[in-house]
């Protein structure tokens, strides 16, 4: 019979070069000091509770093209620093040199005392607060919002209750059609019992939901991404590149629990900007009070929001000026790969620009 052909001597070959990777890899941690991110330039004009409202510093190099400023809504459940994870693959530090004035909300990390925040709360409290302080440092009457991920899905709910605060929408990687068949993320949550994992945990813990993301990919992001760990740790470069990332991906806040509890019931589970059925506090939210110009940005290869989550935006506003963008990368290299860099932060800019 033919086929595999066991070689001692490959397999020794292999294990050798792992073997000085490893030895390699060691050496080069024992040469590095506390990884850093989010290093921009930056002060907090606004605190509340856990959350800091921060304004990024412009050099004399970087001159204010626009005169709306742009808010960026991160997600809950990762922390912000993604879109500054360092001096060369910064998404704000491009934004900013292509004249943009930015501020950042950072939610911070809640814990037992936030244990009832809800969807009111976070919308119509902090988001709400937030752009209001925007309006009043920037000193005008409408700014730019851009949302990331869950952060796009608040902000989506946001401008629709409050239409005349907004210039212009972004949404970048954001989940808008939540039950889409490749959405192997909401397959994953229609098994949840949301009411007995909040009422157990209180706060969601954030490592739990690590867990849940890499079990949509457990080859790739378990036994590949351990087995090639000690090579992408053989320099002090490629080490810093990896663990900046690492830092990110397990850097994960709690998740208020009561938030949770509405958002997974509320989108997850009846996908209700599909069935218009979105309520936040007291008010119900209809993305046709969206008509500003509305530009949604995703990624091709995006395994935690597929493109079909996404592009289900359009034809839910009443936008008569709405683009998509699709940019050939996944979930996180829309914000840090070269092409973020070269094409993604320019595309943003040239389209606020052009709808000043």
């Amino acid at each position: 019979m033919g086929g595999f052909k066991f070689k001692p001597e490959k397999v020794l070959t292999e294990l050798s070069q792992f073997s000085e990777q490893l030895l390699q890899s060691v050496h080069t941690l024992q040469q590095l000091d506390e990884i850093q991110v989010g290093q921009t330039p930056k002060e907090i004009i606004y605190r509340e509770d856990k959350l800091q409202l921060f304004h990024y510093q412009r050099d004399e190099t970087h001159q204010t093209q626009l005169g709306k400023p742009l808010l960026i809504c991160y997600a809950l459940v990762n922390r912000p620093y993604m879109v500054d994870l360092d001096r060369r693959r910064s998404f704000i530090k491009r934004l900013l040199a292509l004249g943009l004035d930015i501020y950042l909300i950072d939610w911070g990390y809640p814990d037992a005392a936030d244990r009832y925040l809800d969807m009111d709360d976070y919308i119509n409290g902090y988001l709400a607060n937030c752009v209001d302080q925007v309006l009043k440092d920037s000193g005008q009457d409408q700014l730019n919002l851009l949302g990331i991920c869950q952060g796009g899905t608040l902000s989506l709910c946001y401008t629709a209750l409050n239409p005349d605060k907004v210039k212009n929408l972004i949404t970048m990687v954001t989940p808008v059609d939540f039950k889409t068949p490749d959405n192997m993320l909401s397959h994953l949550a229609q098994q949840i019992d949301i009411d007995l994992a909040v009422n157990t945990y209180g706060n969601i813990p954030g490592a739990m939901l690590n867990d849940a993301y890499n079990a949509l990919m457990p080859m790739r992001l378990g036994l590949q991404k351990n087995l090639n760990t000690p090579r992408k740790l053989q320099n002090t470069a490629s080490a810093l590149n990896y663990l900046r990332m690492e830092k990110w991906i397990n850097d994960s806040p709690d998740q208020a629990g009561e938030m949770f509890r509405q958002f997974l019931t509320s989108f997850f589970k009846q996908n209700s900007f599909i069935n218009n059925t979105t309520v936040v506090g007291d008010r119900c939210v209809d993305l046709q009070q969206i008509t500003q110009p509305l530009l949604n940005v995703f990624g091709s290869s995006d395994h935690l929001v597929p493109p079909s989550a996404s592009r289900a935006l359009k034809g839910l506003t009443r936008s008569e000026d709405y683009h998509e963008y699709e940019v050939a990368s996944g979930h996180i290299g829309v914000f840090v790969s070269e092409k973020s860099q070269s094409e993604v932060a320019p595309k943003l800019a040239n389209w606020l620009k052009q709808h000043e």
